[in-house]
């Protein structure tokens, strides 16, 4: 028996099946890799899977160097892997989205004959994908209302701070003269933090529904921890805005309040245009937690 296989229709096939699944993964993590690596990533595991086809030797052998090669570079490329034991909780939930995705049309195919010829074609693989990525997606958000919250750890000098945090996309805010993105923490987290100190002071402009603008102080974090199950993410020098409102009505015993609103500007990778802005802008905003008490001063004589 005689096949064909068309590269360019397999290497498509597999670069959006691929990024169904990253999608899916990154959605039951933080929500932590950008649109440019979810891309790359799906790549990746799609020229991995063309090696089997364009190298020698025994067949299974080249399978499994293939799906091991293109696993991993998926993984590590997408979320910037930092140790094992996230690497390991990642593969968890890619082979729970890759083996549920294919139960569901393997049994959609057993249900319903008449749907094989459809789904052996490149058209029928993408487009039912594409509806059990809408569906796990959907149970997804249902099954876990709470995946956008985290465990925040809060540094400075020698104090720290656990609490609970949401990652909200409409948080928005930014500081204005690095550009760097803002999270927002309550009133009583900042007074046991900082203790009343005023260093590292900025002012962090807002605008919000009822209220056309508005300023929150400023300060910057040396050292923020984000921690969702085995999923750690570290970030220097951050900067938080300090709400005089409650960022959590919970009261509920069984409840814990939320006291941090994350920016999720904060996973995005550096574009090297940013990058390179960035750097300019340092040139004036010496970001450092003891040149804040200066920064104040210099405005004040303003």
């Amino acid at each position: 028996m005689h096949y064909e296989l068309y590269i360019d229709s397999v290497f498509f096939l597999n670069f959006i099946m691929n990024l169904y699944l990253l999608l899916l993964v990154d959605r039951s993590t933080l929500r932590i890799a950008s649109a440019g690596r979810l891309i790359m990533g799906a790549a990746a595991g799609a020229v991995c899977a063309l090696l089997p086809l364009l190298t020698g030797g025994p067949g299974l052998l080249k399978l499994a160097a293939g799906a091991i090669a293109g696993t991993a570079g998926m993984l590590y490329i997408t979320f910037s892997v930092r140790g094992f034991r996230m690497f390991l909780k990642l593969l968890e939930r890619l082979a729970v989205y890759s083996f549920g995705m294919g139960g569901a049309m393997l049994f959609l195919i057993r249900l319903i004959p008449g749907l094989r010829g459809f789904l052996g074609s490149v058209p029928g693989v993408v487009g039912m994908g594409g509806l059990f990525f809408l569906l796990f997606g959907r149970f997804q958000r249902e099954l876990h209302k709470t995946d956008s919250l985290c465990r925040a750890v809060l540094s400075l000098q020698e104090k720290k701070i656990r609490t609970m945090a949401l990652i909200d996309s409409g948080n928005s805010l930014f500081e204005p003269i690095s550009g760097k993105p803002v999270c927002v923490i309550g009133r009583e987290v900042f007074s046991e933090l900082w203790e009343g100190t005023q260093e590292g002071f900025r002012v962090i402009p807002y605008h919000s529904i009822g209220k056309k603008r508005g300023i929150l102080p400023g300060y910057l974090l040396p050292e923020l921890i984000l921690e969702a199950g085995d999923i750690k993410y570290r970030f220097t020098d951050v900067y938080v805005a300090v709400s005089e409102e409650k960022i959590s009505a919970e009261d509920s015993a069984d409840a814990e309040p939320v006291n941090m609103i994350i920016n999720p500007r904060l996973f995005a990778e550096d574009k090297k245009g940013s990058r390179r802005r960035r750097q300019n802008e340092r040139r004036y905003d010496t970001e450092g937690y003891d040149t804040g008490k200066d920064a104040v001063q210099d405005d004040s004589q303003g």
